[in-house]
C-alpha cells in the first residue's frame, strides 16, 4: 500500500508546486469574455477537484451497475439460511426414534478344541 501512495503522493505534490497558476473557470457558455458565472482558483486545485469529481462519478456507476448482483447474492443468502433450517429440521427429525436396529456387540467367539489326530 505504501509503495503506491508515497510516490503517487510525492507526484501529487510535484505536480500541485508546479501548477499554482490562476486559472478562471467559467460557468457560462454564452458569456464571452465577461462571463456572469467564473471561478478563479489554481491549476492543481482545478485538476485534483476534477480527479475526485470523476472518482465519485465512476464509483456511482460502478455501483448503480452492480445492483442487480448485489440483489442475486441478497437472494441467494436467504435461500441458504432457508435450506439449512430444513436441513436441521430434517436431522432433529432423524435423532428421534429409529427403525433402523443398533448395532449390537457380536457373540462371543466360540472355543473349539484342535482336531484329533488319528
Amino acid at each position: 500500500m505504501l509503495l503506491i501512495l508515497v510516490p503517487l503522493g510525492v507526484i501529487i505534490i510535484a505536480f500541485a508546486v508546479a501548477n499554482r497558476q490562476g486559472v478562471t473557470v467559467s460557468f457560462d457558455p454564452f458569456g464571452g469574455s465577461t462571463p456572469a458565472a467564473s471561478l478563479t482558483l489554481p491549476l492543481f486545485a482545478l485538476v485534483i477537484v476534477l480527479l475526485i469529481i470523476g472518482v465519485v462519478i465512476g464509483g456511482s456507476a460502478s455501483w448503480l451497475r452492480h445492483g442487480r448482483w448485489r440483489r442475486a447474492a441478497r437472494r441467494l443468502e436467504r435461500e441458504v439460511k432457508e435450506l439449512n433450517a430444513r436441513l436441521h429440521a430434517h436431522h432433529d427429525a432423524a435423532a428421534g426414534p429409529s427403525i433402523v436396529p443398533r448395532q449390537q456387540e457380536p457373540p462371543p467367539r466360540l472355543k473349539l478344541q484342535p482336531p484329533a489326530r488319528s
